[in-house]
């Protein structure tokens, strides 16, 4: 498989385990990089799981077209589409690793069957603004998801709407994301530390 594959908006690549956060205003600038990047894995034959949470599951299958249409019988959807409720928030709280756990039954198990070579994600992000118990554990969640990467050959990408989320927040993304995206342009972020050091900061980081 090549290292590298199209992300979805147009110019732009990304390398196979890449963790990527998508920063956008508006819900017409989460779509502009929600449907590119699972139409440009429909067109490859990738499976592509998207979890949504304010975005409509129907109106973002119309915008991708006839290769987003569910298999009636359950059988084999290329495209899968869940809920928060159903993903990050089952049971009415976050749970870092139920959540990793979710990731490696759902990208896992299309690897193994071989029906799939290649794995691309999509996490809209707004979940973790709800007062529900665990949300604060969001930021080591995503470093620890830099851990689950290398597993599979696959991109998982977050998406964060910078009108939502706070200062602070962002600060911590950077921290946990190899790969930033903003303002239409795709980087190497510098600010990116390791799972192991990023974790470590936290714990010795002042109350």
């Amino acid at each position: 498989m090549e290292n590298s594959v199209k992300f979805g908006p147009p110019g732009m690549a990304v390398s196979v385990g890449d963790h990527v956060c998508a920063f956008y205003r508006t819900s017409a600038g989460r779509d502009e990089i929600l449907v590119p990047f699972l139409q440009a894995g429909l067109e490859r034959g990738d499976k592509c799981i998207a979890v949504l949470d304010q975005a409509d599951p129907e109106e973002v299958r119309s915008k991708l077209g006839a290769d987003a249409v569910a298999d009636p019988t359950g059988a084999d959807d290329q495209l899968a589409i869940l809920c928060s409720k159903d993903s990050y928030l089952r049971d009415g709280h976050f749970s870092k690793p139920a959540m990793l756990d979710f990731w490696d039954v759902a990208v896992g198990e299309s690897m193994r069957e071989s029906k799939y070579q290649f794995a691309r994600s999509v996490g809209e992000m707004t979940w973790a603004l709800r007062q529900l118990p665990g949300v604060e554990d969001l930021v080591e969640y995503e470093a620890e998801l830099n851990t689950f990467l290398p597993q599979y050959p696959q991109v998982i990408v977050c998406l964060y709407d910078l009108d939502q989320f706070d200062g602070r927040v962002v600060v911590d993304l950077l921290r946990t994301h190899p790969k930033i995206l903003l303002c239409g342009t795709l980087l190497d972020n510098p600010y990116y530390l390791e799972p192991h050091e990023f974790l470590a900061s936290r714990v010795l980081a002042p109350a």
